[in-house]
């Protein structure tokens, strides 16, 4: 059966002399600029300061990249970096982790809230993986236009040849992330819209865990393994990964329940 789609979009957009931009590049930028617009509207509404959105977005942006890479290079493919560490710099050369961008995060967000004290952890998570969500749909467009995370052979009437890569039918892995991911950013921001004022604290964090990285889990199935050496079976990498993941965040909604009813007994 013949593919849905022939797929061989440059991943250039345009080229100014030495300068190129990129389709992956600016869909992590619009990535950024959208989610300090949905932050700048929970800040208002919740009354916390624009000074400080101005430097979360910093601390967001440096956690992300430095996350991310540092997971791909130490996750996907240890040996070549370790023995060659000053490589890990060159981002621009390809590869960042999603799994290594949560964790950039986690921690990066920590060491805001400690200088932030009316920004607890919590509840800063709670309102940054909203954008981290979109920002997922967004930068798996990008993977997409640049023909990379590939899903494994298929004869599914929706299968698309990456026809920079080879002539195979393939699962469009990179467009199932993007919907399911996008899919969670409206239920995550549906649920803070409608309980913002009595949201357990750490419950929008463990539905996005739970959600983003069972996805992962699942539709790792249908992607060609990305580590360059072997893993326990039967996962893959991205799977191991979000197993923990997808633990924290049945921890934190258990949590959450329990700390309502309490609150609902002591009423």
């Amino acid at each position: 059966m013949s593919a849905a789609l022939a797929w061989s979009i440059d991943p250039e957009l345009f080229r100014i002399g030495p300068l190129a931009v990129r389709w992956y590049g600016l869909l992590f930028m619009v990535a950024f600029l959208l989610g300090f617009q949905l932050m700048g509207r929970i800040y208002r509404r919740e009354g916390r300061s624009m000074e400080d959105l101005d430097r979360l977005l910093i601390w967001m942006m440096v956690s992300t990249v430095v996350g991310a890479r540092l997971g791909h290079c130490l996750f996907y493919d240890p040996a070549y970096y370790l023995s060659q560490p000053w490589k890990i710099l060159l981002v621009w050369q390809g590869g960042l982790a999603s799994h290594g961008a949560a964790i950039g995060i986690l921690g990066g967000l920590w060491f805001f809230s400690r200088r932030t004290p009316d920004q607890p952890w919590l509840w800063l998570l709670d309102r940054v993986v909203i954008t981290v969500a979109l920002a997922g749909m967004l930068i798996r467009m990008g993977n997409f236009f640049n023909s990379e995370i590939l899903g494994r052979p298929s004869d599914l009437p929706w299968a698309v040849v990456f026809e920079r890569v080879d002539d195979l039918p393939r699962h469009p892995v990179q467009l199932y992330e993007s919907i399911s991911y996008g899919v969670i950013f409206v239920f995550l921001f549906a649920l803070l819209e409608r309980h913002w004022q009595r949201m357990i604290p750490g419950q929008l964090l463990g539905w996005f865990l739970l959600l983003v990285f069972g996805a992962r889990f699942l539709l790792e199935h249908f992607k060609i393994h990305q580590a360059d050496f072997q893993v326990l079976p039967p996962f893959s990498m991205g799977q191991w990964l979000s197993i923990p993941a997808v633990a924290g965040g049945l921890y934190l909604l258990l949590r959450a329940r329990r700390l309502a009813i309490s609150s609902k007994e002591h009423s």
